[in-house]
């Protein structure tokens, strides 16, 4: 007799599972032996973050911030999941050729997926094709098909006999034919792996331990492309040219660091690369060697140039501290850093090219596809725009560009901040639209004025220092314009007071503030800051949403002072 559950919907999802997630972990396997091959997860993501509209682009990075990637990944493999049971549904149902089929259009999507990306090759598309074969391969081998084993048989019984039964009297007994005739053929499902449920379950067992070995021996070779060695090994070359930090400033409390207040909960000038804020579209982060790298600078140029990562080292190096910030940053928002950079002018770049004097658009793009489009004038106006190969004293990270990338002060970095790059082109501002244009941003993105409150944060109790007073501080920023005031509102009473401001190396980084408030009293407050540029010109009163082109608005926080 079958199982109950052998040949329903749940023997169907059991199977479609495997199938599935076996073809994704030799896939995995095929990613650790063919150098630039992904997982077919990756590429197809890839491509929903291309085609989603803006409008969802924008509630993941609110949602999520920079978990968004993952979420991704987990709704694609998801999705992956709810197919692959359907199709195990349909061949344990006996529509196995459907079942083939489905499969066979998700691989394509796969190779679809792939080819749409920069640079397709086979080798790319090798995990798609074969973990899909794979997955096939484990439908034919594990789903039940229907059997003939043969008629059942019966024995034949006298007329006398026939009549008393049918008349529902007992049977005499007293003569039978003792002839035996055959019943309706008989069916049972039956698996290639085995002649019962059990065959399917030891089957089902060693396409599962296979799986996990293969997927976990694929991420193993996989790291042999990690270019963390490399980074680890690479020596920079001396800085030409730097800017030295403020000295250090006598204020109200001590003597402190030029940049840096030094109070807890506020934010440190300079970020650590491990908490500075990553948003991209690769969904996997490029592992680029500098030996594989180049840079193409061509398009409206005299003299088009190629230049290796030994040719970038050879330049003159300058170390600049900047502050990079995502256009999709809120008011209040932790998708904004300052950090330590070290690279190449562009501009002598540029220079060197010759750049047509109707070129007014530096086009850049990554090795992943990625691409966005800068004004020649701000590229070429004596800022220190760079070809970046150092972020706070090491090697780039590579997710934050390794082995290079741009840094542009005072763009956001949807128009500016290419990680991976790998493509300069010198084109005019009408003949060509960036990745995030089309898709609803402003095609000019300068970086807005603004002030963020750290401390205290929202929602928290503030204690007082030892002198009795309370700390009230943050950051503002106002990229290569500066920060020349920065005021706070308590409890909406309609006074700004002047808050004190640490020192800042130039206008290209974002400066610390504080308010020193002692005439408080204890229990719950509201305060609210807003910044003014080196010009003077105040942060935008807003409300206003991130896109097209920035959040406007002040920042307040309620907290709690104790009795």
């Amino acid at each position: 007799m079958a199982h109950r559950l052998y040949g329903s919907a749940w023997h169907g999802v059991a199977l479609g599972l495997l199938s599935t997630f076996a073809g994704l972990a030799v896939a995995e396997l095929i990613t650790g032996l063919v150098k630039g091959a992904s997982s077919p997860v990756l590429p197809v993501g890839q491509e929903i973050i291309d085609i989603v509209p803006p409008a969802v682009k924008d509630w993941a990075i609110e949602t999520f911030g920079t978990a968004d990637k993952a979420v991704l990944i987990l709704g694609t493999i998801i999705s992956l999941g709810v197919i692959g049971s359907i199709v195990g549904i349909l061949a344990v149902r006996g529509s196995r050729a459907a079942a083939y089929a489905v499969t066979g259009v998700v691989g394509l999507i796969g190779v679809w997926a792939v080819w749409m990306r920069p640079a397709p090759s086979f080798g790319k598309m090798l995990p798609s094709i074969i973990g899909t074969a794979v997955s096939i391969g484990v439908l034919w081998w594990l789903s039940p098909r229907s059997v003939d084993i043969g008629p059942e048989p019966t024995t034949d019984v006298s007329a006398p006999d026939q009549e008393n039964i049918a008349a529902g009297l007992p049977s005499t007994g007293a003569t039978t034919t003792g002839a035996t005739t055959t019943g309706p053929a008989s069916t049972e499902l039956v698996p290639v792996a085995g002649s019962s449920r059990r065959g399917f379950v030891m089957g089902a067992g060693i396409v599962a331990m296979g799986a996990v070995l293969l997927g976990g021996l694929g991420r193993v070779l996989k790291r042999r492309f990690d270019v963390d060695d490399e980074r680890d090994a690479l020596t920079l070359p001396e800085v030409d040219d730097t800017v030295p930090d403020p000295p250090m400033l006598e204020t109200s409390a001590a003597a402190i660091d030029g940049n840096d207040f030094g109070l807890d909960g506020l934010t440190p000038f300079v970020v650590p690369n491990s908490d500075f804020y990553r948003i991209d579209t690769a969904l996997s982060v490029p592992q680029v060697s500098k030996d594989d790298w180049s840079l193409r600078i061509h398009g409206m140029v005299d003299n088009e140039m190629e230049l290796t990562f030994a040719d970038l080292l050879e330049r003159p190096m300058i170390e600049r501290p900047i502050t990079l910030s995502c256009v999709s940053n809120q008011v209040g928002g932790d998708l904004v850093g300052n950090a330590v950079w070290q690279g190449v002018r562009m501009k002598d770049l540029l220079d060197e090219a010759g750049i047509d004097s109707e070129a007014t658009q530096v086009v850049s793009r990554s090795i992943d596809g990625w691409s966005c489009g800068s004004p020649t004038s701000i590229i070429m106006d004596g800022r220190d725009a760079m070809v970046a190969i150092a972020m706070n004293g090491e090697p780039l990270p590579a997710e934050h560009g390794y082995p290079v990338r741009l840094v542009v002060p005072g763009l956001y970095g949807y128009v500016s901040a290419t990680k991976w790059v790998t493509e300069i082109e010198m084109t005019r501002w009408e003949d060509f639209d960036g990745y995030w244009v089309p898709r609803g941003w402003a095609k000019e993105g300068p970086i807005k004025i603004m002030a963020r409150i750290d401390r205290p944060s929202n929602g928290r109790r503030l204690d007082r220092s030892a002198d009795g007073a309370v700390d009230i501080a943050g950051l503002a920023w106002a990229i290569h314009r500066g920060i020349s005031r920065v005021e706070v509102e308590i409890d909406e009473d309609g006074e700004w007071r002047e808050c004190e401001l640490a020192g800042v190396p130039s206008d290209d980084t974002w400066r610390q503030w504080r308010y020193r408030w002692t005439d408080f009293t204890p229990g719950e407050h509201r305060v609210t800051a807003r910044a003014y540029d080196g010009d003077g010109e105040p942060q935008p009163v807003g409300p206003k949403s991130v896109a097209p082109d920035g959040a406007e608005g002040y920042h307040s926080v309620r907290f709690d002072i104790e009795g």
